[in-house]
């Protein structure tokens, strides 16, 4: 089958022909219709992230079950299924105990060398899919069945980033009605967001990104006002958006920490800030002590935005299917498996919202 590897950092992913890789017991074989092309390959891909190459990216997906292993139960063949960015085997203490983000078999699933390269080098897949490719074999953790007329181009959106994006607002900040947020990064999850604090009744919206689609889309997206932090300070512009007091609902999804902080310093007393972009491996981040404590923030980290995905997955279709959340408009650019290296670099560039591999 057709796979896009990644050999080396920062180089061109390789299309090549690999075996399909062994269906063991828990495994489930997916015949893949969509994938989207997440911020978190490209940092795999650029080797900012403790994943070793070769690796196969792709890890928001969607598909057809093609076969199944011998203790499979979760799907059957011929089901349409969610690739999902976090594995839920649903038995484990977090899963039960609500945190299925934390899955102990996330390391297992996601280190398991699932493909055979020409070199003789075997290759593991990103987050334990690998959805650049024509098909995956998976763990049946890594999977959530699903029934919706829902396009593949945007049932795709919700293995990861929508999931991620929408979860943060919704889980993980518990955004209010009537409330304010801001969010710095308008890509793919940053809109996901800000789709979230409109599904969840806020009553200001600030999104904050240089790039000027993104500002025009986040606008379209649900944002009641757009700031550009190339004309000044974004956090001063953001208090003059709310009276001077800062934001009730702050959020980060860029991964940088001076950018972090902006999120801490434009959230009001007693604020929530949640950060949601993927760091390099090596960054910190540092916060006055004074200001940490006797401001009263919270600040929390938001792992797939704290969704449940067997229990998440199926609502945000609902949603999607009721037309509270647009997944069609974050859908920005389609290509095929072999120009995946224009889909990367249109990431890169911070080009439209999200690409697609059909």
């Amino acid at each position: 089958m057709r796979v896009a590897v990644a050999y080396e950092a920062e180089k061109p992913l390789v299309v090549e022909d690999l075996d399909q890789p062994a269906v063991g017991p828990r495994d489930v074989l997916v015949r893949i219709a969509a994938s989207g092309i997440c911020h978190t390959d490209l940092h795999v891909i650029n080797g900012h992230s403790p994943l070793p190459l070769p690796i196969v990216p792709g890890h928001e997906a969607c598909g057809v079950v093609e076969e199944v292993g011998s203790e499979v139960r979760r799907v059957k063949v011929g089901q349409r299924v969610l690739a999902a960015v976090s594995p839920a085997c649903g038995t484990c203490w977090w899963c039960v105990n609500g945190m299925s983000n934390h899955c102990e078999l996330g390391g297992p699933v996601k280190a398991a060398p699932r493909f055979r390269l020409a070199d003789g080098r075997t290759a593991a897949a990103v987050c334990g899919c690998g959805t650049f490719a024509e098909a995956m074999v998976v763990d049946e953790a890594s999977v959530v069945p699903t029934n919706t007329d829902l396009a593949d181009e945007e049932l795709a959106l919700l293995g990861c980033g929508v999931t991620t994006g929408l979860g943060a607002a919704l889980i993980t900040a518990g955004v209010t009605p009537g409330s304010s947020v801001a969010v710095i990064g308008c890509g793919g999850v940053g809109q996901s967001v800000i789709q979230g604090a409109r599904i969840s009744g806020a009553a200001t919206i600030i999104g904050i990104d240089l790039v000027p689609a993104r500002r025009e889309a986040s606008l379209r997206a649900g944002a009641t006002h757009v700031v550009d932090p190339a004309e000044a300070d974004p956090v001063e512009q953001v208090r003059a958006l709310t009276e001077g007091r800062g934001v009730d609902f702050s959020f980060e999804v860029v991964g940088l920490p001076n950018l972090m902080v902006q999120a801490f310093d434009m959230a009001r007393k007693q604020g929530a800030v949640t950060l949601v972009g993927m760091p390099t491996t090596t960054a910190t981040l540092t916060l006055p002590a004074i200001s940490a404590i006797f401001s009263g923030k919270r600040l929390a980290g938001s792992v797939v935005g704290g969704a449940q995905i067997l229990r998440d997955m199926p609502r945000f279709i609902r949603l999607a299917e009721t037309g509270r959340l647009d997944l069609g408009g974050m859908v920005s650019n389609r290509i095929r498996l072999d120009d995946i290296n224009e889909g990367i670099a249109l990431l890169d560039r911070a080009e439209g919202t999200r690409t697609v591999i059909i």
